[in-house]
C-alpha cells in the first residue's frame, strides 16, 4: 500500500472519531454536563466549548476568532503541501505518520470553527441540549464557531505545600485541560517528532542517503575502471601471444 493511502485513511480516521464524538457530545450533553468512564472519577467526558486554540486556550475578540480560523486553514494548506512533499522524497513511515495526525487535528477542529456555528444552535448551562439545523438557524456564523472539547483527566488534585516558593498552600490539579480528539492527535504528532523523529531536524538521516550513495558511486566507478584495465591487460596479453 502507498504510503499517501496509507496517510489519507490515517486522517480520515480520525477525523471521522473526532467528529462523531463531537457531534453525539454537542446533541446528547448539556454545557458542562460531566459524564464518568474506564470506571475511575478522574476519566470524564465534560462538556465544553471554546473560541480559541488547542485546550482550552484563548484568542480573545470576534476578530481574533476569526484570525485563529483563517490560520488554520492556511497551516493545514501548508501541511498537505509539505506532506506532499515527504511522500516524494520517501521520508520514513513515522515522519509521515506524525504530520498526518497533525493534519487530521488541524482539520478536525477546522470543522468546528467553520461549519459548527451556522448548524447547531446554541449549548448553555442548564440550557438543553443544542439541535443540529435547527429551524432557526445556529448560534454563530461563517468561521465563527467553537471547538467542542469533552476529554478531561484530573487525575491529582490538592494543595502545595506552605514551603514551595511562589504557590505554596495554593490548591492544584493535574491534568486540568479539557481536550478533544483532534487536539490529542496534533499533540500524539508533535511529541513522536520530537522523541522519535530527530532526523528531521538534524538532517542526519538524509546525510547519511547521500553517503551512501556517493559511496556506491564511487565504488561503481572503481569497478569500472579495474574492468577497463582487466580488459587492456588481457589483450595485451594476447597480442603478445601473438
Amino acid at each position: 500500500m502507498k504510503s499517501s493511502v496509507k496517510i489519507s485513511i490515517v486522517v480520515f480516521l480520525v477525523l471521522l472519531i473526532d467528529q462523531a464524538l463531537k457531534i453525539w457530545v454537542k446533541t446528547h450533553m448539556e454545557y458542562g454536563e460531566e459524564i464518568r468512564f474506564l470506571g475511575v472519577d478522574w476519566a470524564l467526558i465534560h462538556f465544553v466549548e471554546n473560541n480559541g486554540m488547542a485546550f482550552g486556550l484563548q484568542l480573545g475578540g470576534s476578530y481574533g476568532k476569526l484570525i485563529l480560523s483563517l490560520f488554520r486553514i492556511v497551516a493545514v494548506g501548508f501541511l498537505v503541501y509539505y506532506i506532499r512533499i515527504l511522500i516524494q522524497e520517501k521520508a520514513k513511515f513515522g515522519l509521515l505518520l506524525s504530520f498526518g495526525l497533525i493534519l487530521a487535528g488541524a482539520v478536525g477542529n477546522i470543522v468546528d470553527s467553520v461549519f459548527y456555528g451556522l448548524i447547531f444552535s446554541e449549548s448553555s448551562y442548564h440550557g438543553g441540549i443544542a439541535q443540529l439545523f435547527p429551524p432557526e438557524g445556529g448560534y454563530g456564523s461563517f468561521l465563527h464557531g467553537k471547538v467542542v472539547d469533552m476529554l478531561y483527566f484530573p487525575l491529582i488534585e490538592g494543595n502545595f505545600p506552605n514551603w514551595v516558593p511562589v504557590w505554596g498552600g495554593e490548591h492544584f490539579m493535574f491534568f486540568k485541560p479539557v481536550f478533544n480528539i483532534a487536539d490529542a492527535a496534533i499533540s500524539a504528532g508533535v511529541i513522536n517528532i520530537l522523541l522519535f523523529q530527530r532526523s528531521f531536524f538534524s538532517g542526519s538521516e538524509k546525510k547519511k542517503d547521500v553517503e551512501i550513495e556517493t559511496t556506491a558511486t564511487v565504488a561503481n566507478e572503481l569497478a569500472d575502471d579495474q574492468r577497463i584495465k582487466d580488459e587492456v591487460e588481457q589483450k595485451k596479453g594476447e597480442e603478445d601471444g601473438l
